[in-house]
Parts: structure tokens; C-alpha cells; sequence
């Protein structure tokens, strides 16, 4: 996807808070927080 290819870190945020913050391979394949988790579940 283009964020994997353009940046550097990826910074996820829920209603004005960083929940997760990587670099974009882990942040796609392994997300930490379960917000992520269930974010990337509905767009992948």
C-alpha cells in the first residue's frame, strides 16, 4: 500500500490520542494495540 512505500513511521490515532506509533512493515503485519487491530481488520 502507498504508506508502506512513503513513510518512515506510521502513527495511529483515536479521537486525538497516538494509540500505536511503528515502522510501516510491523505496523501492517503485526499492529500492537487492538484499536489497530480492529481498524486494519476492516481496510485490509
Amino acid at each position: 500500500g502507498f504508506a508502506k512505500t512513503v513513510a518512515n513511521r506510521v502513527i495511529f490515532m483515536d479521537k486525538g490520542e497516538i494509540i500505536e506509533e511503528n515502522v510501516p512493515d510491523l505496523f501492517f503485519s503485526n499492529p500492537q494495540s487492538e484499536r489497530a487491530k480492529e481498524f486494519l481488520g476492516k481496510i485490509l
